[in-house]
């Protein structure tokens, strides 16, 4: 296998991966920000009120992103596979 298809499958793989994270974190962040103005705001001190507002956002947006998230790890899987299949010269 040669540098540029390690190269290739390297790009890849972080590809699919801020593909499938970036939704949850940036929800993730977005509502820790919004909490902790929000906390801000009302002087409120207390550490676990910022995780169940996230803990429930997250599980939204898997819930509604979860069958586009399968499908683009199902094709970079069968993508890598192909993939290895041919570099390794089968």
């Amino acid at each position: 296998m040669s540098q540029n298809q390690v190269l290739y499958m390297a790009r890849e793989a972080v590809g699919a991966v801020l593909l499938v994270g970036g939704p949850i974190l940036g929800v993730a962040l977005l509502v820790g920000l919004l909490v902790s103005i929000f906390q801000s705001m009302t002087q409120i001190q207390e550490q676990t009120l910022s995780f169940i507002p996230k803990v429930i956002a997250v599980a939204a947006v898997m819930l509604v992103l979860g069958p586009w998230m399968l499908s683009v790890l199902t094709v970079y899987t069968t993508n890598l596979l192909t993939q290895l299949a041919t570099f390794g010269g089968m």
